[in-house]
């Protein structure tokens, strides 16, 4: 781990395109602001971890898993008109 000290308005450049900017120091805490391409998702730490437990989650197998794809098609042709004459429910 790198530790570097700044004082308020100092800042720090990442990968050349990324700058963390001291914005604010108060007895509870430092104020950060970070300046960073669309492209690069900037999280908290614990808002991160959240987003991780819930993409292994949703990538588990289990009860709550996706079905598979063959399962969508059938959905799907159940619901539409079996041919393309055949009127669709409410409409004359």
């Amino acid at each position: 781990m790198l530790v570097i000290t700044r004082k308020l308005d100092q800042s720090i450049i990442i990968n050349g395109n990324i700058e963390v900017v001291v914005t604010g120091i108060t007895k509870d805490g430092v104020r950060l602001g970070i300046i960073a391409p669309r492209e690069v998702e900037v999280h908290r730490r614990e808002v991160f971890e959240a987003i991780a437990a819930a993409n292994r989650a949703a990538a588990a197998p289990g009860q709550g898993a996706p079905r598979p794809i063959q399962d969508a098609a059938a959905l799907l042709r159940a619901r539409l008109p079996r041919a393309r004459n055949e009127k669709l429910p409410g409409k004359d």
